[in-house]
Order: structure tokens, then sequence, then C-alpha cells
């Protein structure tokens, strides 16, 4: 797997129609992680792209994740074919050349789509694909997430620095967040699930007077 670092998300700039009405622009100073994206929004954005995105690019339809600053839309290209005996090592190598291949074939237009992307939800947009068991995100948005933690809790960091686990508190607490997410995949995937019926429920009550 090949993780980039990419450019954090456009502090200014107008946006044009989108889900916060015509020339709005998301307010970025005092949301921090607070705003939420809602479940209606991640499947306009979605609708959006499996539009956008041009058919005969993947074998299926991409995967499009959400959230308050990025979209990352990530295809599966077919699977390429081998002679028989090929190494797990050729495989792999294959693949990536396929990857890499997508990647620069579609470089051009997967620039004015994300381009269109970010003008219309305002939110970066990044790229990834996957070839067999091969999956590459070409950039991703690292995002600066402020917080406060008490004493026990800069602990737990100060632990992980003296450990060599991380090079910084930032750093450390990033690798918690990816710990949690993989040790806890069923019941944050509940978790997603219980609040989506949720909003489901909440968007077919009545609607508010004013």
């Amino acid at each position: 797997m090949n993780w980039q670092g990419r450019r954090g998300p456009r502090r200014g700039g107008r946006f044009g129609p989108g889900p916060w009405g015509p020339g709005q622009r998301r307010g970025r100073g005092r949301r921090g992680a607070e705003e939420r994206t809602t479940g209606e929004q991640r499947q306009r954005i979605g609708a959006w792209v499996l539009g956008r995105v041009p058919s005969d690019w993947y074998i299926e339809a991409p995967q499009v994740s959400v959230d308050a600053d990025e979209i990352l839309i990530v295809g599966r290209l077919a699977t390429v074919e081998l002679p028989a005996g090929a190494s797990p090592e050729d495989r792999a190598t294959a693949e990536s050349a396929r990857i890499g291949g997508h990647r620069e074939d579609t470089r051009d237009q997967r620039v004015r789509i994300a381009q269109e992307a970010e003008e219309q939800f305002g939110r970066i947009v990044s790229w990834g694909a996957r070839c067999g068991d091969s999956l590459e995100v070409f950039t991703s948005a690292s995002v600066p997430v402020m917080t406060r933690l008490r004493m026990p809790e800069r602990h737990v960091l100060d632990t992980l620095l003296d450990a060599g686990v991380a090079r910084s508190r930032s750093e450390a607490l990033a690798w918690c967040v990816r710990l949690v997410a993989t040790n806890e995949e069923g019941w944050i995937s509940e978790l997603r699930d219980a609040f989506a019926h949720v909003e489901d429920v909440r968007s077919r009550g009545p609607a508010p007077e004013g």
C-alpha cells in the first residue's frame, strides 16, 4: 500500500452551487473538527462522483469516502492476466504497473474533475486505485486536528514517544487513532450504520417551521 501526503484543504475561495447554497464558502475558522458530514451529503457527493467519473475507467463503481475536508475516490482496475507459475512478486509488479499507467493516463481528466468537485462541494479530492490485491492512493490530505488532553492522556502519548513508536505527540495521536480503527473496525462500522439510520429517520420527519 502506497500512501503519500498531500496539501491540506484550501483556506479561501468562492464555491459554486452546492449543499451550502450558491456561492457560499464553507467556514473553516471556527469549524475545526465539530462539523460533521451528514449521510445526505455523502449520498449526494457519491452520486455526483458516479455520474462524473468516466464509466470505462474502472470495472465496478468506485468507492467514494467523504468527510468534512476531503473526497477520496478509489476505483478497481481490471486484473492483470499473468502466465501460470508467476511469482507473487511478479504479480505485485504487474499490478503496480497497471495502477501507475492508469494514474498517468487519467491525470489531466482527474485534475479537472477534482477542480469541479472542489468548487461544487468545498472539499479537496484525492484519488486511488486497486488492482488485484494492490492498493495505491495517489494523493491524500493530511489535515491538522486540534484537541486538548489531560495529563494521563498526555502520558500515553509520551510513552509512545519514549518507546520510539512515534516522533512527536501528534504522530503518537495519529498512531492511536489508526490502532482503534484497526482493532475496533466492527464496532466503528456499527456506530456508522446506527448514525446513518438515525439520520434517515430524522430526514423523514416533519420540516421545522420558520
